[in-house]
């Protein structure tokens, strides 16, 4: 007997998120109700609710995928984010991030560099009018709407995102995911006038995202 959508998200939620101390009710509740399923190709419906990261294009370089929902609910949390704050979702992929988001903020602008994937993204939050898909490289971000309240990076990345610093407002928070040798924490940024502080909050992995990998510096 195959179980319906809606009873996966509620299992979802109740064996992954909550019992990874997330306790942010506005996070519950979007994640029991946002169909997820729906931001997934249909080949890999039935992997929608497993237990880590989703893909959402074919095998090959530069492959892309759902972060892992209790990463993206423990993400989400440390973004700390307000009902009157405007957000920039980096790297939304299929929109599923943005679609969460944009219960708990104002507005989301939704960066996707992938052109099927943000036209992907464009239909599936299409009934949301608090959220804008844009297209471009993910670590340039989006300056012509910024500055941002928040910034979340919706994948790994090897390096601090230093472009997208200037883009957060003063108190403005950025999260991401930190990959080095093989070990990823999840680090919240926070502007503070000209000053960036960084704070590794939790181990966590994630697939990278493209266009953060950290140029090597070879030393003759």
């Amino acid at each position: 007997m195959m179980v319906d959508a809606a009873t996966q998200r509620l299992n979802m939620v109740e064996s992954q998120v909550m019992t990874s101390d997330v306790t942010d009710r506005r996070i519950l509740r979007a994640m029991r109700e946002v169909p997820r399923e729906r931001f997934v190709p249909g080949p890999m419906t039935a992997l929608a609710y497993m237990d880590e990261a989703v893909p959402v294009t074919p095998p090959g370089p530069g492959r892309r995928w759902l972060l892992a929902p209790r990463v993206e609910a423990k993400l989400l949390q440390l973004a700390d984010i307000g009902a009157d704050d405007c957000v920039l979702d980096v790297g939304t992929s299929t929109g599923y991030s943005a679609a969460i988001l944009a219960t708990m903020a104002r507005n989301v602008v939704a960066l996707e560099c992938n052109d099927k994937l943000a036209a992907d993204a464009r239909r599936n939050l299409a009934d949301l009018g608090n959220v804008r898909v844009v297209t471009g490289e993910l670590a340039a971000g989006c300056a012509s709407k910024a500055p941002f309240d928040a910034i979340v990076l919706q994948g790994a990345i090897s390096a601090p995102p230093e472009a997208l610093f200037d883009q957060l407002k003063d108190g403005g928070r950025l999260v991401a995911i930190v990959m080095e040798d093989g070990l990823g924490k999840a680090t919240l940024w926070r502007r503070l006038g000209r000053s960036v502080d960084a704070w590794a909050a939790f181990d966590a992995t994630a697939p990278q995202l493209p266009g953060f990998m950290q140029i090597p510096v070879f030393v003759l």
